[in-house]
C-alpha cells in the first residue's frame, strides 16, 4: 500500500511542476513577443548615440550618412577607423533622432558632439 501512495504522490508532484513550466514558459513567451512587437515597424523619436558623416569643405559640411550606435565608446572606435579609410570628416554625436528597426531614419536635432 506504501509503494502505491508513493507512485501516486510521485505523478501529482510531477503534474503540478509540468503545470508550473507552462505557466512560466508561456508568461516569458508573452513578454518577448510584446518586446518583438514594439520594436518591429514603429517609428519613434529618440535621444541616442550616431556616427555622422559629412562630406565637403570645413565651411559647408553636408550630412551624408548616419549610423545608430550603441555607446559613446563604439563610436569612437568606430570614428577612428573610419577616418582612417576615408577622407570624409565624421563626428560622434548625441542626437534626436526619428528610429525605426533599429536605424536612425530622420535626424532630427544634434544635441552633443561627442570627443
Amino acid at each position: 500500500m506504501s509503494k502505491i501512495k508513493i507512485i501516486v504522490f510521485i505523478i501529482l508532484f510531477f503534474i503540478v511542476y509540468k503545470a508550473f513550466v507552462a505557466v512560466k514558459d508561456f508568461e516569458l513567451g508573452i513578454g518577448e513577443k510584446v518586446a518583438q512587437i514594439e520594436g518591429i515597424g514603429i517609428e519613434r523619436e529618440d535621444e541616442v548615440i550616431g556616427l555622422m558623416m559629412y562630406l565637403g569643405d570645413l565651411d559647408d559640411l553636408v550630412l551624408v550618412e548616419h549610423l545608430l550606435v550603441k555607446n559613446r565608446s563604439k563610436c569612437l572606435e568606430m570614428k577612428e577607423i573610419a577616418e582612417e579609410t576615408s577622407n570624409a570628416y565624421y563626428e560622434c554625436a548625441r542626437i534626436n533622432a526619428i528610429i525605426k528597426d533599429g536605424k536612425i531614419i530622420k535626424v532630427i536635432d544634434e544635441l552633443e558632439v561627442l570627443l
